[in-house]
């Protein structure tokens, strides 16, 4: 005949308390976690602000850039003109009197559509210095509240870090009421599934994955036997155990 295990006692509330704990921990290392990633958002955000800027004060430069071209072209086309005006006066004959006359006016009829573009540039210069204007405050803003982030952030965190520090003292205090027969089991799946490793007992099912339990179970669980569910493994108690 087989031997049958020892049963190994130990208090729902214990399991609660621990189960409890377990749940604090992991919220609180998840605050501590989130904080830089947290901080890290709010600087990708500031760096596009950053970015931005950047942009707009680089379309200000190229604007700038062809205005002073175009701006060059109608200078050498208004010089042309003089200059084809002078030899206007001078033409040998009507051809070459029609020819330079002619010119003349190809140029003219070119530099009024150059001043058109430069005026058109000129126009946009204005609305891009709008822009980068928009875009500084827009950096300044997001600099204020990065840096009232991670204020923030970091407060939260220290308090978390705090609050996590006591919490795993708490941990420790319940862990030395554990059953030594049942110690290395609990820490075993502790460190694999954390909180996971308890369930409460609702009616007769599983809060961890709703599995039935049988009579049996439930019967070794009300006389405080430490016993796991037979589906997802979690260390059973029963929550309000009168």
């Amino acid at each position: 005949m087989a031997k049958t295990e020892p049963a190994i006692e130990i208090s729902a509330e214990l399991l609660a308390r621990l189960h409890r704990i377990h749940r604090q921990v992991t919220d609180l290392q998840g605050q501590v976690d989130r904080g830089p990633r947290r901080i890290a958002a709010g600087e990708t955000l500031v760096q596009k602000a950053r970015q931005a800027v950047t942009d707009a004060a680089d379309a200000i430069k190229r604007s700038k850039l062809l205005a002073d071209q175009k701006q060059l072209q109608l200078r050498e086309r208004e010089q042309r003109v003089h200059s084809l005006q002078g030899k206007l006066n001078e033409a040998s004959g009507n051809r070459e009197y029609e020819l330079l006359k002619e010119q003349i006016a190809a140029d003219v009829q070119a530099s009024s559509v150059l001043s058109d573009e430069i005026l058109e540039l000129l126009e946009r210069l204005d609305q891009l210095e709008i822009d980068r204007q928009t875009r500084l405050r827009e950096l300044d803003e997001r600099q204020i509240e990065q840096q009232r982030l991670a204020e923030l952030v970091h407060g939260e965190v220290m308090a978390a870090r705090d609050e996590l520090v006591r919490a795993e003292a708490q941990r420790e205090e319940a862990e030395l009421l554990i059953p030594a027969a049942g110690k290395s089991e609990y820490l075993r799946l502790v460190a694999a599934r954390g909180e996971d490793a308890f369930a409460s007992v609702e009616g007769d099912s599983c809060s961890g994955c709703s599995q039935m339990l049988t009579t049996q179970l439930v019967s070794r669980m009300i006389l405080s036997q430490m016993i796991r569910c037979p589906n997802c493994n979690a260390f059973l108690y029963r929550r309000n155990p009168n």
